[in-house]
This record gives structure tokens, sequence and C-alpha cells, in this order.
């Protein structure tokens, strides 16, 4: 009996170390997928804020958390699934999707890098959409929401499609648990970081009128004033304020300029990953020239700095892969608008008949 429970223990601590060690492999291969989709979250962290903009102070919170929940179900209730059962049934699709997710990550990357050199303006709403203009504010921010959550589900896919690119696990739950992890760690690590930049301008906006940063926190604590609100500024607060209003003005200053840098980067990143995810796809058929030079071209101005090496290489790799990413973009952004809509609209003309 007693030989048999030591028999049991020790097949417990087997597969306690099993599960150990997949744990860790889960860990590492989600935080490789991550990294891999970083140009993608940036992005996004960089576009959501917009959806934010025109309500009130109140309300930015709830519709930033309305569409963090939007992206979750997006990731975990639709696009997991369809991962794995890609993975299952189609492997060989998933490197022509990923090579489509690039293309589409090139062209809107060129379109944000036409807009910033040929700035297009917002102009005035043509009638129509005058018309069609949400009569309540309820309504505009459901609409707001919606259209949040839909741009979400493009940038969901195209992380979900990288993370299962880089799963070497042949084990489907194990898929599923790393897919998992990166969804919930992607939507929290981007809209945490929406939440902060959205609220940033209010929290520098109190800090700069604030004259009792440190007495005031009792009001914001409890919610009602206390004593010592009721008899001003402490010498402490006048110390502090001299730190805090400065820092609260700053704020404010500051983040319209750390939105548009916010912006450029998440374009940058948009092409360098779209880039190397289409000259990555090219080369696993067999077209590995493009791979091959960028990486001669990245070998060769590392060798001119041999202490960056790894640095340099790195680096030349992403701008090429980001050059080729924007002339990848113009090309499809030509395509689209003076072949594709065109066909497109000429159909339609000729339905109306």
């Amino acid at each position: 009996m007693s030989i048999g429970l030591i028999a049991l223990l020790d097949d417990i601590a087997a597969l306690a170390k099993v599960a150990a060690v997949t744990l860790d492999d889960v860990a590492a291969q989600a935080t490789k997928a991550g990294a891999k989709a970083a140009g993608i979250v940036i992005d996004d962290a960089a576009v959501t804020p917009r959806y934010a903009v025109g309500f009130a102070a109140a309300r930015e919170l709830p519709i930033v958390g309305k569409i963090a929940r939007g992206s979750l179900k997006n990731k975990l209730i639709f696009l997991l699934p369809g991962a794995l059962l890609l993975s299952a049934l189609a492997p060989w699709a998933i490197t022509p999707l990923l090579m489509i997710g690039g293309l589409y990550l090139c062209y809107e990357g060129f379109e944000k890098v036409l807009e910033m050199v040929v700035p297009h303006g917002e102009g005035a709403p043509p009638p129509d959409r005058l018309a069609a203009a949400p009569a309540d504010t309820k309504a505009l921010e459901d609409q707001r929401v919606a259209g949040a959550i839909r741009t979400d589900f493009i940038l969901s896919a195209e992380i979900m499609a990288i993370a299962l690119s880089t799963i070497t696990s042949p084990s489907l739950w194990v898929q599923a648990l790393i897919l998992a992890v990166v969804g919930v760690a992607i939507t929290v690590l981007v809209y945490g970081a929406v939440a902060l930049i959205v609220k940033a301008d209010d929290v520098g906006l109190a800090l700069a009128q604030s004259e009792r940063p440190v007495s005031g926190l009792g009001h914001v604590l409890s919610g009602r004033p206390t004593e010592l609100d009721l008899r001003g500024p402490s010498g402490l607060d006048r110390a502090v304020s001299r730190v805090t209003r400065p820092l609260g003005r700053g704020l404010v200053a500051g983040m319209p300029y750390f939105l548009k840098t916010l912006s450029l980067v998440g374009t940058l990143a948009m092409l360098w990953v779209g880039g190397g995810i289409f000259v990555h796809g090219l080369a696993g058929y067999g077209l590995a020239g493009i791979e091959h030079a960028i990486h001669a071209v990245a070998v060769s101005v590392a060798a001119v700095v041999p202490a960056l090496k790894a640095a340099m290489e790195w680096i030349v790799t992403a701008v090429a892969s980001g050059l080729f990413g924007l002339v990848l973009g113009g090309v499809v952004f030509l395509a689209m608008h003076y072949v594709v809509e065109p066909v497109m609209h000429r159909r339609g003309a000729a339905g109306g008949h």
C-alpha cells in the first residue's frame, strides 16, 4: 500500500514537471508571438483613442471598456476557434493569409504616410452623411464603438494569425492556450494603454489646477470634502504643487505631440511588420531573393560597427522591410483606387440599369 502511494506521488510529481515545462513553453511562445505582433499592437494603441474623442470625460473610460470587451470577444470567441480549425484542417493556408494581412498593413501604412505628406483634410461631411448622422449622443457612442470593434477585428485577426505562425507545439490544446494568453495579454496591454492615454489630459488638467495635491487626496478617495480640504492648502501642498502643477501643464501641452508621435511609430511599425511578413512569405514559396538581399545589406552595414552588430542588423532589416512595405502598399493603393474601385463602380452602374 505504501509502495503504491509512493508510486502515485511519483506520477503526480512527473505530471507536475510536465505541466511546469508546458507552462514555461506556453509563456515563452506567447511572448515570442506578442513580440512578432508589436507593429499591430502599437498601431492599435495609436488608432483607438480617436474613438473616444468628442465625448464627455465621464464616458471616455466606459467607451474604451466597451471596445476592449468587443476586442476580447473577437479574439476568443471568433478568431481563436477559427485559427485552431485552420491549423488542424488547412495549415497550408496560414502563410497566404498572413501575406494577405501583410498587404493590408502595407496598404494602411502607405495611406497614412500619404496623408502625412499630402493632407487631405476632413472637411465638412456631405449632405447625405449629415442626414445619416446619429440623432443623439448614445447613438453616436454606439456607432463609434461598433466601428472600433470592426477595425479591431481586422487587426486582431492579423495578431492571431501571426501568433499561430510562431507556435511550434503540435498539441491543439497548447496552441489554444498560447493563443488565449496572447489574445488576453495584448488586449489588456493595448486598452490599458488607451485608457491611460485618453485620461492623461484630464489628469494633467487636474494637476495643473489643484492647489492641494496632497490634502486633496482625501476628497478624491472619499468623494466628499474633508476637514483638511476646507482649511486650504498646507505647506506640504504648496511644496508639492510646485512640481505637480508644471507636470500637469506639461501633460496637457504634450499629449497632442505624444499622440502624433505614437501614430507615426504605429505607421512605421505597420510597414515594417507588413513588409517583413510578405518578404518572409515569398521566401517560403521559394522566392527568397528579396529576403537574401535584405540580409546581405544588413550584414554588410553591421560589419562596419562590430560592437553593435546585432542591433545594426535588426535596424537595417526593419528599415529595409519597411521600405519594401511602403512600395508594396503604394502598389496596392494604386491598384485599389485605379483598377478595383473603377471596375466595382462600373459594375454597380451596370447593375443599376
